[in-house]
């Protein structure tokens, strides 16, 4: 895999564990994030990922006494084995969708996580999945997006549980949070960290929105309407230049821009 991502120590507060489940959607694996305010005794741990014991052993001495564990989103390479390492370290998970926590905390858009002086933000960005999170630490001037962002390439609007509306307002709410605030690092679910948040934000948007106008082109030269299409023929229109392997993910985010073009 070009440009590998092995995770690694950024900023005063954050530590990649990368998880040893490469693919073609998870790319060098799932970045598990332990984070400590410096100085402190306790961490914060982010998206555990699988349920691969080395992997868990290897956070687990990253993390040292963990307080919480916190989940971006649902989605099976960032909580299958939240439940897992939460029960080993003596502590809770907390997470949007209540099917995924553990104890009676939750987490929702606002709120502040403030574990030893250390301060993590929680922003709302639904679209990749409805119960996509974000989670701000301004300490380091950095944003952990999940996969709303990803360190290499673009990512899925996972319909229908995703929402292209949802996913252009989060990217768009992203982008005014990096701005008004100085956020200089994406350290994002996969792939590698991105030291130059605004720019990548602004690629994204400028991706989706091009997509979407290839997506409008495409119902043009078919003569169907979104409702009408055929969402593989629309993937074979605007992603023939994509790898064939990736066409069942494409046919994800069509699938998700027809249903947005349909209500617009």
């Amino acid at each position: 895999m070009t440009d590998s991502w092995a995770g690694g120590t950024f900023g005063e507060r954050g530590q990649c564990i990368l998880a040893p489940n490469p693919g073609i959607m998870s790319l060098d694996g799932t970045n598990t994030w332990v984070l400590r305010e410096p100085g402190a005794r306790r961490s914060v741990v982010i998206d555990p990922g699988p349920l691969d014991e080395g992997h868990l052993d290897a956070v687990a001495e990253a993390a040292g006494e963990v307080a919480t564990v916190l989940l971006t989103h649902h989605h099976y390479d960032h909580s299958e084995a939240a439940r897992a390492f939460a029960e080993r370290m003596g502590c809770g998970v907390r997470a949007l969708d209540p099917e995924y926590r553990l104890g009676s905390e939750g987490l929702a858009d606002g709120d502040v996580v403030e574990v030893d002086g250390l301060e993590i933000r929680v922003v709302g960005t639904p679209g990749h999945t409805s119960d996509s999170l974000s989670f701000w630490l301004p300490g380091d001037g950095a944003v952990l997006t999940g996969d709303t962002v990803l360190g290499r390439g673009t990512t899925v609007v996972a319909h229908p549980d995703g929402e292209l509306g949802a996913y252009l307002d989060s990217l768009d709410r992203l982008h005014a949070l990096a701005s008004a605030h100085g956020i200089g690092n994406v350290w994002p679910g996969h792939g590698p960290v991105i030291g130059d948040a605004l720019g990548a934000l602004d690629y994204y948007i400028s991706h989706r929105r091009d997509r979407l106008g290839q997506v409008e082109a495409a119902l043009a030269e078919l003569g169907v309407t979104p409702a009408e299409a055929d969402p593989r023929a629309i993937v074979e229109n605007v992603y023939a230049d994509v790898d064939q392997v990736l066409w069942g993910a494409a046919e994800l985010s069509v699938r998700a821009q027809l249903a947005y073009l349909t209500r617009r």
